[in-house]
């Protein structure tokens, strides 16, 4: 594992570099909101072309990387999720904005899968490895409120192509990570290679995929209208937006680091089922609580959501042993983005009632995702 430790702090960087254009679709929307005048039902729709994409594209990335190791596709979709972003300011025009934002959302759907092969090819199955893994990707989202904020506060939409700088240093940081895994650890198996002892447990993975799916509707249900909701509940504008999404994403950071302790203690099933029952009251506590408390909602909210998110990726990978790059794109990318096709849902109901009350089906969401992951078998590592 020490042998690792540098590859693995390189490709957690370079994660925080692409899921920053993840975060970065999310922070755009009040600004959108606000500069264009889209409606809820329109701004989601910028959060969808990011998901739809994705969506689409995954298992396709997930499985190519089953049968043929791919890692230039680690720099050069960092790229390309950077370049969505730049460019979804440039026009004012609704379709081109759309355009772009899919775009992003093509790369970070291709860069998921070989990542987390690498990633588990260089942790050697660690859970806290892992996390750190996963630590990276919710920084970048932690980030991206923080950095997208000022730029389009001064500069208007039109600043968007400064935005591209993350997507240069992730390149760099992703290309530097495989130098060093070429040269520090040893490699995994070949993708595509089959192990006379592997047999994949498809209930259980179905039912993992099912867990995470009514999990990334609530996360990115929140994340897409928490910006515009926290000024509801704590009676600021843009600022308090900007505070909330930071708040909702750096309580995932935690969350994630957390998870891999806890994972080795009692176990990856026992600690994701015992996080959803978690996840429950502190989403009642976004949805419902007025005033500065509310912020403590969103972080527990985010740090319950969170716990599973590395465990949820080692567990599918566990599940399917022999079909590791579609696992990793099905528990890293496409359940994730499934949960940005609900958005659309969410905003015309806040359009028709409002937003409030289009958020609170998400309080149910994660007993369903404890009802199908209670009971789940906790595989061996392999």
């Amino acid at each position: 594992m020490n042998q690792a430790r540098p590859v693995i702090a390189l490709l957690s960087a370079g994660h925080a570099c692409v899921d920053f254009y993840q975060g970065a679709v999310a922070a755009l929307v009040p600004f959108l909101v606000a500069e264009r005048g889209y409606g809820y039902a329109a701004a989601s729709g910028i959060v969808l072309a990011a998901s739809l994409l994705s969506s689409v594209v995954q298992p396709l990335f997930g499985a190519l990387t089953d049968r043929w190791a791919l890692p230039w596709l680690l720099p050069v979709s960092t790229a390309v999720a950077g370049a969505g972003i730049g460019l979804s300011g440039v026009s004012d025009a609704y379709a081109p904005t759309l355009a772009a934002v899919a775009l992003s959302g093509v790369g970070v759907a291709a860069y998921h899968p070989e990542s987390a092969r690498v990633a588990r090819a260089a942790s050697r199955g660690s859970h806290t490895a892992m996390g750190w893994f996963a630590l990276g990707g919710n920084v970048g989202f932690a980030a991206a409120p923080l950095l997208v904020a000022p730029v389009i506060a001064l500069g208007g939409l039109g600043a968007s192509p400064l935005l591209v700088v993350p997507a240069v240093a992730g390149s760099a940081l992703c290309a530097a990570a495989l130098r060093a895994g070429r040269a520090r650890v040893v490699p995994g198996a070949a993708p595509g290679e089959r192990s006379p002892a592997a047999a994949d447990d498809l209930g259980s993975f179905r039912r993992l995929s099912g867990a995470i799916v009514f999990r990334a509707i609530v996360f990115v249900g929140l994340s897409s209208f928490i910006g515009v909701y926290a000024g509801e509940r704590t009676g600021g504008g843009e600022t308090a937006g900007a505070v909330a999404l930071f708040t909702l994403y750096l309580g995932g950071a935690v969350g994630t680091v957390l998870g891999g302790a806890l994972a080795t203690r009692f176990g990856r099933v026992r600690v994701v089922a015992s996080s959803y029952a978690a996840a429950v009251p502190a989403v009642a506590g976004v949805v419902l609580v007025p005033g500065a408390a509310w912020y403590g909602f969103v972080a527990l909210t985010s740090a319950a959501l969170y716990i599973p998110f590395s465990l949820q990726v080692t567990l599918g990978q566990d599940y399917l042993p022999t079909r590791v790059g579609t696992a990793s794109g099905v528990t890293l990318g496409l359940t994730v983005s499934i949960g940005g096709i609900a958005t659309p849902l969410i905003g015309a109901l806040a359009d028709a009632t409002s937003l409030g009350t289009a958020l609170a089906p998400l309080i149910a969401l994660p007993v369903l995702s404890w009802l199908l992951t209670r009971a789940l078998p906790e595989p061996a590592v392999r």
